[in-house]
């Protein structure tokens, strides 16, 4: 009965009207950890999203992988608990945990009833502060790690990836997947997973946002006994990544039939005034949806491929605009060079007033949708803190692009996109590359 009426709560949850006028309350509990809450009494259930700054760009060196192999464990038994017990325990209480490392942060995303939260929160800080990890437990977590890892050696899109990133960024943890290599994941061992648990899980890098039926009060003394026992530092957080690349085209033969090929260069942070306005001239250029011009050149009027899109990728110790696309090897030169001409055409003619209306429409009026469930919500806040954003952000966002003017946006495009600058790296056997080299 309790599994139903959580899911009759998460499928109300979901079908709660979208609302981007979402009143944010900051809170802060008696032991001094902060939070962001929306109050939402209408059904008794709780939405509770944490990050752990920092994330497996603090893996070791020789250790990459820990991060994401400790974090994969958690729920592998805690305290007096393995890892049958804890799930047991987790399903009694019809309670959802989600642990996930990125390059970044640890996320840690939590669902529960009202009348399970203290029982729930108790088995969850189990988890955070005292998980085994068991030797049998971490061997059944590494095979799957290993067997990923295994699968992604012959994945194109993965290949242009760990490229890219190789090239990019050096020495630096952004330079290797986070899932670490067959060699270092082998050889983690439970200690491993110890330090990396001290390391990241740390009270120095909590961020935390909830949403549901849930008080000011009682979200402070769930907090503290939550995340109280968590070591206070962490680890130090790495460097900045030096980005190595100056533009051109790097092959890397592989035998299939198609070429993927990823492309792009530095960007521009998070908290850069002119963020925004990237972000629109992106969704103008390579963003969602059938409209953008890369879409219309390569797809659309040239048949050169299914999808092609872009982002603004801002890493907390990085920041660059990327993008993504496949096409057939005989073509793939032809794809690059089109690439290349509309960065060229966007850096010097930029966009039209049309397009910006058009973007400025799309954006705003899908704003308000991304706010669509309790969890949901709870995700957003949780990234707003970590993005250095004010609550008032949700009420001012769609008014800041709607106040962006077509100067502004041609100037971000001119400063931005230098097709000079431009790299690309394709996986397969492609053709006709010699002559856009």
């Amino acid at each position: 009965m309790i599994r139903i009426a959580l899911a009759a709560c998460l499928a109300l949850a979901t079908a709660l009207p979208a609302r981007a006028e979402t009143e944010v309350q900051q809170v802060t509990s008696p032991g001094g950890i902060d939070a962001w809450l929306v109050e939402e009494h209408s059904i008794p259930f709780v939405a509770l999203e944490l990050r752990f700054r920092g994330g497996s760009a603090l893996d070791p060196e020789g250790k990459r992988g820990a991060v994401n192999l400790m974090t994969a464990t958690l729920e592998e038994g805690a305290a007096d608990m393995d890892a049958q017990a804890f799930a047991a325990a987790r399903e009694a209480l019809a309670a959802r945990f989600s642990f996930d490392a990125h390059d970044d942060a640890i996320s840690v995303s939590t669902r529960f009833l009202t009348e399970n939260r203290d029982k729930s929160v108790e088995l969850l800080r189990k988890a955070l502060v005292e998980p085994r990890f068991d030797e049998e437990a971490v061997e059944r977590v590494r095979g799957q790690v290993l067997s990923n890892i295994r699968s992604e050696q012959t994945d194109p899109n993965a290949i242009a990836r760990d490229t890219w990133d190789k090239l990019a960024f050096g020495d630096h943890p952004y330079a290797t997947d986070s899932s670490g290599t067959v060699d270092s994941v082998t050889g983690l061992t439970s200690d491993d997973m110890r330090t990396a648990h001290d390391a990241v899980l740390a009270r120095d890098r909590i961020y935390v946002s909830a949403v549901g039926d849930i008080t000011p009060d009682e979200l402070g003394t769930l907090l503290d006994n939550l995340l109280g026992d968590l070591p206070e530092e962490g680890a130090p957080l790495p460097d900045e990544a030096e980005y190595g690349l100056d533009g051109g085209v790097e092959v890397v033969d592989f035998d299939t039939p198609q070429s993927v090929i990823r492309f792009g260069h530095e960007g521009l942070k998070r908290d850069d005034p002119d963020f925004l306005t990237a972000y629109v001239v992106n969704q103008i250029f390579g963003g969602s949806g059938f409209e953008s011009r890369l879409m219309e050149e390569v797809r659309v009027e040239r048949g050169l491929t299914y999808g092609i899109g872009t982002a603004l990728a801002p890493y907390e110790f990085a920041e660059l605009v990327l993008g993504q696309s496949a096409t057939a090897n005989a073509r793939a030169g032809e794809t690059v060079e089109v690439i290349r001409e509309e960065w060229r055409r966007l850096s010097e003619e930029g966009v039209t007033q049309d397009e910006l209306d058009a973007a400025k429409k799309y954006l705003t009026g899908a704003y308000p949708l991304r706010f669509d469930g309790n969890a949901r919500i709870a995700d957003i806040l949780v990234g707003m803190q970590m993005d250095d954003l004010s609550p008032d952000y949700i009420e001012n966002r769609n008014d800041m692009v709607e106040a962006i003017t077509l100067d502004e946006a041609n100037r971000v495009a001119r400063e931005l996109y230098d097709p000079e600058a431009l790299q690309f790296v394709v996986v397969g056997q492609p053709e006709g590359l010699d002559a856009v080299n």
